[in-house]
């Protein structure tokens, strides 16, 4: 999974970033319009940026850059990253409207706590246009990263997506196992490679 290194500190509203694009759901079917993310890193955080050119279904309970439960009921985007030592990874979901929620697995689907516990330090934003499209990101602390997850070049990633819900699509990045759609697949993760 390509993360593209900036020199200079990324800013919402002056990201300058290079988008890699999602045409196709888990069954293969071709999305109307095509999803995009990015992975960005500067000296502090991971950027993860998503967008979609459709309106979104969003979570009613979920505000603006507040933490919530179960955003993946709605239109979602989610960020996994494993920890390349232990095998613990982390799940970041993202509502087109910057509203956000977290947790790290010690293995596939099965949550460390039963209660939510918010990632200290993240930040998210969130633009949505009057044609419906969106985009929003998240700003994950670097620091934090490599204290739970040992992040760095051998770490596995995945950027996966929920849309048209209630009719949802699933899509993720890296090729997945299974008829069913479970973005709880670790082991199917890609290797980050860090890029100029």
């Amino acid at each position: 999974m390509n993360i593209q290194i900036s020199d200079q500190p990324l800013r919402w509203g002056a990201l300058d970033v290079g988008l890699f694009g999602l045409a196709s759901d888990w069954h293969g079917k071709l999305i109307d319009k095509p999803l995009t993310f990015s992975l960005a890193i500067d000296h502090d955080y991971l950027w993860f940026v998503a967008c979609h050119e459709s309106p979104a279904t969003i979570h009613p309970n979920a505000r603006p850059g507040e933490f919530q439960a179960e955003l993946w009921r709605y239109d979602v985007a989610e960020l996994f990253i494993s920890d390349p030592i232990t095998g613990r990874y982390l799940e970041i979901n993202i509502a087109p409207n910057g509203a956000w929620w977290s947790a790290f697995f010690t293995s596939p689907r099965v949550r460390e706590s039963t209660k939510d516990i918010q990632l200290e330090g993240i930040a998210t934003y969130a633009d949505l246009s009057p044609t419906g499209g969106w985009m929003t990101a998240a700003a994950l602390p670097l620091k934090k990263l490599q204290e739970e997850l040992n992040f760095g070049d051998a770490s596995m990633i995945n950027v996966t997506f929920i849309v048209n819900s209630p009719k949802q699509q699933f899509i993720s990045a890296a090729k997945l196992k299974g008829d069913e759609p479970d973005f709880h697949q670790p082991e199917g993760f890609k290797k980050v490679t860090f890029f100029h």
